[in-house]
């Protein structure tokens, strides 16, 4: 029986309702406290070793808890050639949703 390796990262306000169906779902997953490069906001980072079989069940999952959605952010300050600050306004983004990646498994042990 093959194995993969499930990572997804979403986004923390997704996190524990995603972590609630895994565990409705009997889905063993390692969870990880991260952080986004872009936003700088936290994100949680699943490890789940699972069946190949079971990987579309999961990417379901993962689907169905992770939303996109918008927010706004301000840039940061940029300085122009004389030294002064711009004022940066607040651009709107979107954020959420998840990152997968499924990757294979040459071996997979639970003790």
């Amino acid at each position: 029986m093959a194995t993969k390796l499930v990572i997804a990262i979403v986004q923390d306000k997704d996190a524990n309702y995603l972590s609630d169906q895994f565990i409705d779902q009997n889905v063993r997953a390692t969870k990880l406290s991260t952080t986004g490069g872009f936003l700088q906001s936290g994100n949680t980072t699943f490890m789940i070793g699972i069946e190949e079989e079971r990987v579309p069940e999961v990417l379901e999952i993962i689907k169905k808890a992770s939303h996109t959605r918008e927010e706004f952010m301000t840039p940061s300050v940029n300085m122009d050639v004389n030294m002064e600050g711009t004022t940066a306004y607040p651009i709107k983004v979107q954020v959420g949703g998840a990152t997968v990646l499924v990757l294979p498994v040459d071996q997979f042990e639970r003790f």
